[in-house]
């Protein structure tokens, strides 16, 4: 069972997390956001769900502890657990130009790029970095879960901010299993001391978490050539193919497991080891393992 993570937790000199009170399946415990630096102007990394009074009031009284407001508000992706709150932040600091809002241009078009309510969002570059007193984050474009996904590396500490890449428990979803795996080897590259997720506790040991990540899909990848392999006359759904192989992971979760059946698929039918029949999965006859 995980720990359970307080709302507000100091996690070193430079780091306060304050969960986003967001509970549910795919959230776990609730978002993770995260103040930044030892000033009196400081980061907030991600503004959790919108519309979530408790949320709200625990930033509030975080920054008038600390006697610090923010200067920059960097979102890690377009989902809307990561960015739905930026609203209601914005009307608690008061926002003014003196607060610059940033995010990675996506591809897809979702919203969040446009300057509504004379909001403007800035565009990051990949490898760009910000400094606040105490705190120097470097912005790494890590797509896979989504397109625009980035990690911020806090350079003081060694340490990621991993988002929705890396996760404090289970695994994560993708929108393109390809990407996603590079992504995995860009931050194991970097060897961070320390993950802090987007939900779920810290990962203290993340070489570990991140090549038990790589490995994990590639095993979830032999299990389905696997499995189609002993049936090579019967044609799958994805959700066949879940309740074969995740049979050990709650119903509530298959969905999400479909969802990452399905990349799979998609990456075993551009190297040609499958086959699509209306919808449905086969395995190719040139497929080796």
């Amino acid at each position: 069972m995980a720990a359970v993570i307080p709302i507000v937790t100091k996690l070193s000199s430079r780091i306060i997390r304050i969960l986003g009170c967001n509970p549910g399946p795919m959230t776990l415990q609730g978002t993770n956001t995260y103040i930044l630096g030892t000033g009196k102007r400081r980061i907030l990394l991600d503004t959790g769900e919108g519309n979530t009074p408790q949320y709200i009031n625990s930033l509030k009284a975080v920054l008038y502890h600390e006697g610090c407001t923010i200067s920059h508000i960097f979102l890690s992706h377009w989902h809307k657990d990561h960015v739905g709150g930026l609203k209601d932040v914005l009307d608690l600091i008061d926002y003014t130009s003196c607060c610059e809002i940033w995010k990675y241009p996506q591809k897809e078009i979702n919203g969040i790029e446009s300057n509504e309510d004379d909001v403007k969002i800035n565009q990051f570059q990949d490898g760009q970095e910000f400094s606040v007193e105490g705190a120097t984050l470097r912005v790494i474009h890590t797509p896979g879960h989504t397109t625009d996904h980035c990690v911020f590396h806090l350079l003081e500490e060694n340490a990621i901010f991993s988002a929705d890449c890396i996760l404090g428990e289970g695994t994560g979803v993708f929108e393109d299993l390809y990407d996603y795996m590079n992504s995995l080897e860009t931050i194991l590259g970097l060897q961070p001391t320390v993950v802090f997720p987007g939900h779920g506790n810290v990962v203290y040991n993340p070489q570990e978490k991140i090549q038990y990540y790589i490995e994990h899909r590639n095993e979830r990848e032999r299990q389905i050539i696997i499995t189609l392999k002993e049936n090579p006359c019967q044609i799958f759904t994805e959700m066949d193919l879940v309740r074969l192989i995740y049979r050990d992971t709650p119903e509530k979760l298959w969905k999400a497991a479909a969802f990452n059946v399905n990349h799979h698929l998609i990456k075993l039918l551009k190297e040609k080891r499958v086959k699509q029949i209306e919808n449905m999965w086969q395995i190719s006859e040139t497929c080796k393992m």
